[in-house]
C-alpha cells in the first residue's frame, strides 16, 4: 500500500483531509476509519476523488477509478484524532491534533514537505524527459531553481491571507459613499450548475461590500434540469437578483447574451457560474471608476480555487493594459468589467467564437474603449476543473482554434497584416507571424573595439544564415589598438560590400557612438546590435520587423541567451535592482516562466539595445540616444522617450540570439566606474521620476523588485505597492545634479 495526505485543513469545528491511496493493483480498495484520542470511532464524511496523476505514476496507465479521498470529521481543539487507512492487508495510522497541524504549516516543515514532494516517481519521470530533450546542463539549472524555490517563507495561500482586506476594512467599505455610484450588472449564464458551487458564487455576490449591483442569471439548463430551486431562496430575499429560465442550452455566448439583455446597470460584469468573487470586488471597481471617470473597461488580478473551495493557488498578477500580450494569451480573463454603453455599441458575445467567446469579446471591447484600467488586486477566484482551460488548455483544442480566429479578426479590424497565428509554447499561448510589407532596408549598427572574431561571427551568420537579405552593416570602429582588427576590417568590407566601417575617435560613449553610426545609416529601420551576439533564429530580423512596421510600435527587442542557453534578456522592468533590470535572468530557455511570459510577445517599458530595432524616423524624432548616459541606461532612456510619443516597446521572444555579454567592455569593477554608474542612475531617476515613484505599468506591484523571476513580494522586506527606493548615495548625487 502507498498513500499520502496532500492537504490538511482546519475549518472552524472540522478537519478536512485530501489525499490518495493505492494498493498492489488498481482493483484494490482501501477502507478508512477515524478514531479519537481514546481510539473510539468518529463519524466522518468520505468522498472519493479521481487522481489520474497517481494512476499514471504507479500503474503507468489511467484507470476510470477513484484513487483519491476527501475526508471530513468533527474536531475539538486540544484533542487527538487518527486517520486509519487499510488496504491489501496493510494499515497506516496518522495522528492529527492542533499542534501537529500548526507545526506542519511552519516554514521548516513546509520546506521539508516540498523536498519530500519532489522525491516521487512523477518528478523522476518529468526530469528524465527534460534531460532527454534539453541535456544535463539544462536539467541542473532547472533543478537549482526548483531548490531555490524551497526558501520561500510562505506559499500563496498564506501570502493572500496576509494581504486580503481584514474584517474592519470590509466594514469600512460597506459604509463608504462615492461621488459616483455606478450600478454593476453581474451577468452569469447557468447550465446544470452544481448546487454547492452556485451557492458559493451567489453568496460571494450577496456579501459584496459595495451594494449598488444587480445579478442577472440566464439558465440554459435542459428542460426540467434548471436550478430554480437553488436560486429561489435568493430571489425571495433580494430584489437585486433576476433569474430567467431559457428552457434549453443556446450555447455559452447566447446564454450570456440573454443575461446581458436582462441588465440595466451602468457596467456589465462577466462571471462564471461556479467561481467566486472576493467581497471587495465591486467596491474596488467603483473606486477605480471614480478615480478614472473615462474608464470604459477594467480588469483585475485573479487566482484559482480548488474544487472543494478550500485552497487558493496559481495567482495571476497582471500588467496594466498590454495589447501585444493580449494577442499572445488571454491574460485579462477575470474579472472583466465593461461599460454597458460600450457593449451596446460593439454587440455581445459571438457564438461562432464559442470556446474563446470571452477572448473575442475582450478584443472588441478594448479596441473601442476610451480608457482601460487595471486593478492590481485579486478580486476573482477561478474554480479549476481538470477538463477546463483553467488547468488543462489541451483539453479544449476547439477553444485554442477559436482563440486563433479571434486574434486574426482583431488584426483585421486594427488594420494589421498578419500571415497566421500559430500555437506558441503551449495551447492557449499564441505566436503571430506578421506579413512583412515590402523589403525595406535595415541598417545594422554595431560598435566594435577589437574583438574582431566576435564581430565576424555576428555579421557572417546574419549574412550567410539569416533569411532577411536587405541589410546594410555600419560598424563603428571605437579606438581599437590591435593591427589585426584593422586588417580584418579591410577583408570584411571586400568580402561583403553591404558592410561599411566608420571611425569614432573620441572617448567611449555608447550613446554617442550609436548616434554617430546612425548618421551613416541609409535604412528605414535601425537595428542596434552588440558585436558579441550570434543569431539562433535565422528569421530573427523578420520577427522584429513584423512588429516594428506597425504604426503603433516604436521599438522592438529580442530574446537573448547566454552561451549556456539561460536567459540574458527577455524584456526590461523599470525598478528591478539598480533602477532597471532584465526579466527572467538565468532561467533556462526550456523552463516555464511566470505564465509563460518569457515566451510571449508583449509590451514592456524598455528593452536592451544589445539587440534593438527602431524606426529611423522615430529615432530622429526623439533625438536619438541621450549622450549624458555614456555607459548605462542610454537604451532604457531611449525607450522612455519613444514611449512618451505614445509608441509601444515590444519584446519579440521568437527573435532569438546568443549574447556573449561583457566581452567588449569591462565590468563596473573600479571606484571610478562605480561612481560613473551611480551618476547615471541619478540622472535617470531625476529625468524619469514618475515611473520610479508609481511603478512600472507593465509589472505588477504585488511582485518583487528584488528578483527577476516575477516572484511574490516578500512581505517581510517589501510592502505591496512599495516603490523602488534609491540608494541614499544616489540621492545625494541627484541633489548635486
Amino acid at each position: 500500500m502507498k498513500h499520502n495526505v496532500d492537504v490538511v485543513r482546519i475549518r472552524e469545528n472540522s478537519i478536512q483531509l485530501n489525499g490518495w491511496v493505492i494498493g498492489k493493483s488498481p482493483e484494490s480498495r482501501p477502507k478508512f476509519r477515524v478514531l479519537d484520542g481514546n481510539k473510539k470511532p468518529v463519524r466522518f464524511q468520505y468522498v472519493s476523488t479521481r487522481r489520474d496523476d497517481v494512476s499514471q505514476i504507479y500503474y503507468k496507465k489511467t484507470y476510470d477509478k477513484d484513487f483519491g479521498f476527501d475526508i471530513q470529521f468533527p474536531y475539538e481543539r486540544g484533542k487527538d484524532y487518527y486517520l486509519v487507512i487499510q488496504c491489501d492487508g496493510q494499515h497506516a495510522r496518522i495522528k492529527y491534533n492542533e499542534a501537529l497541524i500548526t507545526r506542519r504549516s511552519s516554514v521548516a516543515h513546509k520546506r521539508m514537505q516540498k523536498i519530500k514532494d519532489l522525491m516521487n516517481m512523477e518528478t523522476v519521470r518529468v526530469a528524465f524527459d527534460f534531460w532527454k530533450e534539453n541535456g544535463l546542463r539544462a536539467l541542473l539549472v532547472k533543478s537549482t531553481h526548483k531548490l531555490q524555490g524551497l526558501d520561500n517563507d510562505y506559499d500563496y495561500g498564506e501570502w493572500y491571507s496576509l494581504t486580503k482586506p481584514v474584517r474592519e476594512e470590509l466594514e469600512r467599505q460597506r459604509k463608504e459613499k462615492f461621488s459616483a455610484e455606478p450600478v454593476f450588472s453581474i451577468v452569469i449564464p447557468l447550465y446544470k450548475t452544481p448546487a454547492r458551487y452556485l451557492k458559493e458564487m451567489l453568496d460571494s455576490i450577496v456579501d459584496q461590500t459595495y451594494g449598488n449591483w444587480e445579478l442577472c442569471l440566464a439558465d440554459g439548463s435542459p428542460a426540467g434540469e434548471d436550478v430554480s430551486r437553488i436560486v429561489k431562496p435568493y430571489l425571495d430575499k433580494d430584489s437585486r437578483i433576476k433569474y430567467q429560465i431559457l428552457g434549453y442550452n443556446r450555447g455559452i455566448s447566447e446564454n450570456t447574451n440573454e443575461a446581458i439583455r436582462m441588465a440595466a446597470g451602468d457596467f456589465i460584469v462577466l462571471a462564471d457560474h461556479d467561481d467566486v468573487m472576493t467581497p471587495d470586488a465591486l467596491y474596488e471597481c467603483a473606486k477605480k471608476i471614480n478615480a478614472h471617470p473615462q474608464c470604459e473597461v477594467l480588469y483585475s488580478d485573479e487566482d484559482k480555487l480548488d474544487m472543494d473551495g478550500g485552497a487558493l493557488f496559481d495567482p495571476h498578477f497582471k500588467p496594466d493594459f498590454n495589447p501585444d500580450l493580449l494577442t499572445s494569451v488571454n491574460y485579462i480573463c477575470h474579472q472583466f468589467v465593461v461599460k454597458r454603453e460600450l457593449v451596446e455599441r460593439i454587440g455581445g458575445l459571438r457564438k461562432e467564437f464559442d470556446g474563446a467567446q470571452d477572448y473575442d469579446f475582450i478584443f472588441r471591447c478594448t479596441e473601442e474603449a476610451e480608457e482601460i484600467c487595471h486593478i492590481p488586486k485579486v478580486l476573482y477566484h477561478w474554480r479549476c476543473h481538470q477538463d477546463s482551460t483553467a488547468s488543462n488548455p489541451q483539453s479544449k483544442l476547439y477553444a485554442f482554434e477559436a482563440g486563433s480566429r479571434a486574434i486574426m479578426e482583431h488584426y483585421k479590424r486594427m488594420g494589421i497584416s498578419a500571415e497566421r497565428v500559430e500555437k506558441g509554447v503551449d495551447y492557449g499561448i499564441y505566436h503571430t507571424v506578421f506579413q512583412i510589407q515590402g523589403q525595406p532596408l535595415v541598417s545594422v549598427i554595431i560598435p566594435n573595439k577589437d574583438h574582431h572574431k566576435d564581430l565576424d561571427l555576428c555579421i557572417r551568420t546574419m549574412i550567410t544564415k539569416g533569411t532577411y537579405e536587405n541589410l546594410e552593416f555600419v560598424v563603428v570602429e571605437n579606438n581599437s589598438t590591435e593591427a589585426e582588427t584593422f586588417s580584418y576590417y579591410k577583408k570584411l568590407q571586400k568580402e561583403f560590400p553591404q558592410v561599411r566601417v566608420v571611425t569614432w575617435t573620441r572617448e567611449f560613449n555608447y550613446a554617442a557612438i550609436n548616434n554617430f553610426g546612425v548618421s551613416y545609416a541609409k535604412g528605414e529601420y535601425l537595428l542596434f546590435l552588440n558585436n558579441d551576439t550570434e543569431l539562433i533564429a535565422e528569421n530573427f530580423v523578420e520577427e522584429m520587423l513584423g512588429f516594428c512596421q506597425r504604426e503603433d510600435v516604436g521599438i522592438v527587442g529580442a530574446k537573448l541567451l547566454y552561451q549556456d542557453d539561460t536567459i540574458q534578456h527577455a524584456g526590461v522592468v523599470v525598478g528591478f535592482g539598480g533602477v532597471a533590470g532584465h526579466t527572467f535572468i538565468g532561467l533556462h530557455k526550456a523552463e516555464n516562466s511566470y505564465f509563460h511570459r518569457a515566451m510571449c510577445a508583449q509590451d514592456y517599458s524598455a528593452v536592451t539595445a544589445a539587440c534593438m530595432m527602431s524606426k529611423k524616423q522615430v529615432f530622429c524624432q526623439v533625438g536619438g540616444f541621450s549622450e549624458e548616459f555614456a555607459v548605462a541606461f542610454n537604451d532604457i532612456d531611449y525607450c522612455m522617450k519613444v514611449r512618451a510619443l505614445g509608441k509601444l516597446v515590444v519584446f519579440a521572444p521568437y527573435a532569438l540570439l546568443y549574447h556573449y555579454e561583457s566581452k567588449s567592455r569591462g565590468l563596473e569593477d573600479t571606484p571610478q566606474k562605480v561612481e560613473r554608474f551611480n551618476r547615471e542612475v541619478a540622472r535617470f531617476a531625476k529625468k524619469w521620476p514618475e515611473i520610479l515613484e508609481k511603478g512600472d505599468p507593465y509589472y505588477n506591484p504585488n511582485l518583487t523588485l528584488r528578483k527577476s523571476n516575477f516572484a511574490l513580494r516578500d512581505l517581510k522586506k517589501e510592502a505591496v505597492g512599495e516603490p523602488y527606493r534609491l540608494d541614499p548615495a544616489i540621492g545625494k548625487i541627484m541633489e548635486e545634479l
